[in-house]
């Protein structure tokens, strides 16, 4: 054997030891990213959960008033698209509710530097019948808020059918309102494209030629012949409708402020938001022009802030 040199043997256990311990090294390593992901997973089920939660925060139901709109020709077209629908777009922002408490009053200036005037002198003074009530000047800090534009386009070429009975397989119901709704008689017309949607007992019928869905529209009700049948289904003009510069706004009213320090009053609210009034539009208390004020004495109100 030659000096230095280990025995076969012992270098083959030499050999076993080393990847023995590396195997062992490496299922320790395996188990700890193994942890790890199990405890990456467990976190993210929890920011998922609380994404939700914040989301549903978000959610907003709006009642957009009624607009009288009168829509004209196109003046200079690009191309014959332009002609196949009317389009619609408006902004929208949600009102923001503030909980006026008892013994508070919101003022709001026709000026922002006359409310933030107001907020710097903090204390005043306000002459109610024979006492001068002393009442804190506070900024107004508001709720999040939301905004977004909403895009409206009316096809003139497609209608929208509701009311479908639920009589026939898929296919057949399909060949049914295609030819349905290409009869002349009852205002039809060719049909390119039939769009039928059986759960929801609705579908989308798609004209070759402009007017067809126009002259359809106008009578509300459109009779559907299935066999022997004959069906009443309602049309309606067929929208689409997407969102866009969706903003999520908050911050403090640069117009509005609050007032606190009327408790006990024993004035009705008319006369205090008249008094409050005159105290605040006179240049000397530090106003200036006021456009509304609102009392809470008897028990807490709801003001409702817009952008």
């Amino acid at each position: 054997m030659e000096a230095g040199k280990d025995h076969p043997l012992q270098a083959f256990e030499k050999l076993w030891a080393e990847h023995f311990m590396k195997d062992e090294k490496n299922e320790g390593l395996i188990d700890k990213i193994e942890k790890e992901n199990i405890q990456l997973k467990e976190e993210i089920q929890e920011l998922e959960v609380k994404l939700q939660e914040a989301t549903r925060g978000f959610q907003i139901k709006e009642d957009i008033p009624e607009t009288k709109m009168k829509f004209t020709s196109v003046q200079n077209p690009e191309n014959d698209s332009q002609f196949l629908n009317i389009s619609y777009s408006f902004q929208v922002s949600s009102q923001i509710p503030y909980e006026l408490q008892k013994g508070q009053a919101l003022i709001t200036f026709e000026k922002e530097e006359v409310a933030q005037n107001v907020i710097r002198m903090r204390k005043h003074h306000v002459q109610i019948e024979d006492e001068a009530v002393e009442i804190m000047a506070k900024p107004v800090p508001l709720n999040s808020g939301v905004r977004f534009q909403v895009h409206l386009e009316v096809s003139k070429m497609k209608v929208r059918v509701n009311e479908i009975p639920d009589i026939l397989p898929e296919d057949q119901m399909r060949d049914k309102l295609e030819l349905s709704f290409c009869k002349s008689r009852n205002g039809g017309g060719e049909v390119e494209s039939v769009e039928y949607d059986k759960p929801a007992r609705s579908a989308v019928i798609t004209f070759v030629e402009l007017g067809v869905a126009d002259q359809i529209l106008k009578k509300k009700e459109y009779p559907l012949y299935t066999n022997q049948n004959c069906y009443t289904v309602t049309v309606s003009p067929y929208m689409e409708t997407h969102l866009e510069k969706f903003q999520v706004f908050a911050g403090i009213s640069q117009r509005t402020v609050l007032l606190t320090g009327f408790k006990d009053i024993q004035v009705d609210e008319e006369t205090l938001e008249d008094l409050v009034i005159i105290h605040f539009q006179r240049v000397k208390n530090g106003g200036g022009e006021v456009e509304v004020v609102k009392c809470s004495l008897s028990q807490p109100k709801i003001a409702y802030f817009e952008e």
